[in-house]
């Protein structure tokens, strides 16, 4: 597949500048080669790009005098390179129709124009709408609905009950509705309790490898609009996260927990359960979250890292922290002589 500057521009906006070559592939600087087309949002990068081996790039206007080579002009190059690419690799078109070892059960209702594949179960009760594509070994179950044009990938199953809306993608191996962690202190065992709530999946939602989504214990957990979930993900029964906010790969979050819309969590943080993060909250990777957070801003609770004795020191420190405090007070209450103590807190 190959375009010229001309083509692109008219197809996705911009200004073109110099002459009109033609792209055969998008790539990154460091491996950019004749027919390649570039990226570059700082001008930071223009050392890089002038000596990249690149036939093109999408760069700011305010970048382009400082440039010799072929270039499309724009005020976002990333968005414009992202759309770019949905046009040079395309998803592949759905196939309508079952492969012979698809298990359909005779209530379950699949739109003709969906593409089932090879060993796929789609239980009693289920609905799968238009265009969606259900890729090999993926589940199904009784009662669970999948909107229009969404991609269910090999492997991901979607449980009794769950909805997943329209043009979501369901990556590899993730679960949707599994049971919450719920259980029941008896004395001397645990006694499961029922988890009977859904789990509820909007629009224009994509959900990451092996990313599991319980369903509630009595309401539902629910995942609004335009979501971004990464690989690896926990979200625990009864959670809320709104539009548009996305969540990198290996975070938890605890039971009963709403996150709002437009919010973003780094990779590897923590939140407990019961919180309410508010809208656009941002959460630095790594951060353990034990608080609700109503006000908008970024939060980060990483202790930075150091060489391992200082290390050792600092947390040594730390233990005596509490005995400081009680100290410092007592000091500005006048109830301790200001003479600090021989041996170190």
């Amino acid at each position: 597949m190959a375009f010229s500057l001309s083509d692109i521009v008219t197809a996705l906006g911009g200004d073109r500048r110099g002459d009109d070559v033609r792209i055969t592939r998008l790539a990154a600087l460091e491996t950019a080669t004749t027919g390649d087309l570039v990226f570059v949002t700082s001008p930071k990068h223009l050392a890089a790009l002038q000596g990249c081996g690149a036939s093109a790039a999408i760069v700011k206007p305010a970048m382009a005098e400082h440039l010799s080579l072929p270039l499309i002009t724009t005020d976002n190059p990333q968005l414009y390179f992202t759309r770019l690419a949905h046009i040079f690799y395309p998803m592949p078109a759905v196939r309508a129709g079952r492969h012979p070892s698809a298990v359909v059960e005779a209530t379950a209702h699949v739109d003709p124009s969906a593409e089932l594949a090879a060993h796929v179960v789609i239980a009693a009760g289920a609905m799968i709408g238009a265009r969606v594509r259900v890729l090999a070994g993926a589940v199904i179950e009784a009662g669970a609905m999948i909107g229009d044009d969404t991609v269910v990938h090999p492997r991901v199953v979607v449980h009794h009950g769950c909805v997943v809306g329209q043009r979501c993608i369901l990556h590899v191996g993730c679960v949707i509705g599994s049971d919450g962690f719920g259980n029941a202190w008896v004395g001397d065992h645990w006694e499961k309790i029922p988890q009977i709530g859904r789990a509820v999946v909007g629009d224009d939602v994509e959900i990451g490898t092996n990313t599991t989504i319980d369903r509630g214990a009595l309401v539902d957990t629910v995942i609004e609009d335009g979501v971004r979930l990464d690989n690896l993900i926990h979200v625990a029964h009864n959670c809320r996260i709104g539009r548009h906010t996305a969540i990198a790969a290996c975070v938890g979050i605890a039971g009963s927990t709403t996150i709002g819309a437009y919010c973003q969590v780094g990779g590897a943080a923590m939140i407990s359960g019961h919180l309410t993060i508010g809208d656009r909250v941002v959460i630095s990777g790594g951060t353990v979250v034990a608080k609700s957070l109503a006000t908008p801003g970024h939060y980060t609770a990483v202790y930075p890292i150091a060489p391992h004795r200082d290390w050792l020191t600092n947390a040594a420190h730390l233990r005596q922290l509490d005995k400081l405090v009680t100290r410092v007070k007592a000091l500005e209450l006048g109830a301790l002589p200001s003479t600090p103590p021989k041996a170190p807190l």
